[in-house]
């Protein structure tokens, strides 16, 4: 008892309580959203989302105490395992037959997302080589660039390609961006990827997606179009808008959304939860949700600026890339702004491997916090 007391003092000194504070505060408040949602609906369960809770606090305390350098150092092991687990989704992956979507593997009900998992895979590898590089002052040069360059295009491709899941993809394509711009690499590399972009980028959109992707762009420029009735490929974002601008500053209520309660905006547990709480709890609701993730998105950068090695901070660059990119697009889907790609609101929206995917990363950056620094630390 006295070895745990103990630990429990130490985890609370030197771990980052605070990032924990607010990941569990965002967490609950998910809860509290989710039940309003399902009070009255089908598709999912409280209990389902607080067991992930549950199982994120432990991974929290758990990657706390790993150090990164350890994880990093299997990194080509991981990369492999992540090959592997989008390549399961070639035989097992469920998910949407219009759009090709199947990014989920489901065993004896339990319904995993593989996608969720890999990105924290794709930030501590791409971090190990960006960072070996700068430690032997390679990084720019020709072999270094093309190296990262094809881990990314490799699990780029796995995702758009064998799980269909768009929104994850442009995750990705974000967060290696802002790791490749924090890092140090010089301008004339991001001019010629910006090129290369270009290039493939008709080949992507006429062999590779499917036309309810296409529809779903087109529509944010000629809606009039591509859905002049406004009830195929604009209802759900109008439906999201209809509740969202009938909430005023405090909502109708939690569990007295009219459109919330009658189960009328779509996919409202997940993608959608951010209309929800607009719906029920106004624009203090949202506002809220939007305080909440950029503390955690801030604190994220805060601990990566101190880390104590480059690796450290550029794992937390990727892991704050992350959060902005997923709470971007799902935000701005819910407002219209965004085309509708289906993707969860970190901490939010209902979804156990979302959840459990978050609070794992937030541990990551509590380890790097807790590991010891140096007296200054500089970009090199």
């Amino acid at each position: 008892m006295r070895r745990f007391c103990n630990a429990l003092v130490h985890f609370i000194r030197e771990a980052d309580i605070f990032l924990l504070i607010l990941s569990l505060g965002s967490a609950i408040y998910g809860i509290v959203l989710i039940s309003s949602v399902l009070k009255n609906n089908s598709g999912g369960s409280v209990a389902v989302q607080i067991g992930a809770v549950v199982i994120g606090v432990v991974l929290f305390v758990m990657f706390s105490y790993i150090d990164i350098d350890i994880i990093a150092d299997k990194s080509r092991i991981l990369l492999i395992i992540s090959v592997l687990l989008i390549g399961m989704l070639l035989f097992w992956g469920v998910g949407e037959e219009s759009t090709g979507h199947r990014a989920w593997l489901r065993f004896l009900g339990i319904g995993i997302q593989p996608t969720e998992i890999i990105k924290i895979v794709f930030i501590i590898v791409t971090a190990r080589m960006m960072a070996n590089y700068r430690d032997r002052k390679t990084l720019n040069t020709f072999v270094s660039i093309l190296q990262i360059f094809l881990v990314f295009v490799l699990i780029f491709g796995l995702v758009s390609l064998v799980a269909g899941d768009l929104g994850s993809a442009l995750v990705f394509l974000f967060i290696f961006v802002v790791m490749l711009f924090v890092g140090g690499i010089k301008l004339r590399w991001f001019l010629i990827g910006g090129a290369l972009f270009a290039a493939v980028s008709p080949l992507l959109w006429f062999n590779f997606m499917s036309e309810t992707q296409k529809n779903r762009i087109r529509v944010l420029f000629i809606p009039e179009v591509i859905d002049p009735s406004r009830n195929d490929v604009l209802w759900q974002t109008d439906q999201s808008i209809r509740a969202m601008s009938s909430s005023g500053f405090v909502g109708q209520g939690l569990g007295k959304g009219s459109m919330t309660q009658g189960g009328r905006i779509p996919v409202q547990s997940s993608d959608f939860i951010f209309s929800a709480a607009g719906e029920e709890l106004g624009f203090i609701g949202c506002m809220l949700i939007i305080l909440l993730l950029v503390a955690i998105i801030i604190r994220c950068i805060y601990v990566g600026v101190r880390s104590n090695n480059t690796l450290g901070m550029l794992v937390c660059t990727g892991i704050s890339a992350m959060l902005i990119a997923q709470a971007f697009e799902n935000i701005g889907m819910c407002l219209g702004l965004l085309p509708v790609i289906g993707i969860t609101l970190p901490f939010f929206s209902y979804g156990g491997s979302s959840i459990v995917t978050c609070f794992a990363a937030m541990g990551i950056v509590s380890g790097i916090k807790m590991r010891p620094k140096p007296l200054s630390f500089r970009y090199l």
